[in-house]
């Protein structure tokens, strides 16, 4: 069983940024992030491999990145130009297994949530 901790939300007005953070009690092989806006399904956002590789959904691509520090156990989510339309609860979650598929249902770990607020 591994614990994720997600930290770093907060508000922010249009442009600007944040960075949210992940920590997690052991290591897994995938760390993602999803974010859920109030009356909208859970939504993936980025995910990174535990040798590197990262994808993004294209409503964050050349935004958002994500890191990870292995030394730490922690992925971060740096996310610039933000818009009202970023604002959800975002969620780190991790998985024992690579997988590709990036649905809710593929990962067994998740962390309780960090709200993001965009102001226009």
């Amino acid at each position: 069983q591994v614990l994720l901790a997600e930290s770093g939300g907060g508000s922010v007005q249009a442009g600007g940024s944040l960075r949210l953070s992940c920590a997690a009690s052991g290591s897994t092989s995938c760390v993602t992030w999803f974010r859920q806006a109030p009356g909208k399904e859970r939504e993936w956002v980025a995910i990174i491999y535990t040798r590197g590789t990262t994808l993004y959904a294209d409503s964050v691509k050349d935004r958002f990145t994500i890191s990870q520090d292995n030394a730490k156990n922690t992925v971060y989510l740096q996310m610039n130009s933000l818009k009202p339309e970023d604002t959800a609860m975002y969620y780190c979650a991790a998985d024992d297994k690579w997988t590709t598929r990036l649905r809710v249902s593929d990962f067994g770990y998740w962390g309780q949530g960090t709200q993001v607020t965009v102001s226009s």
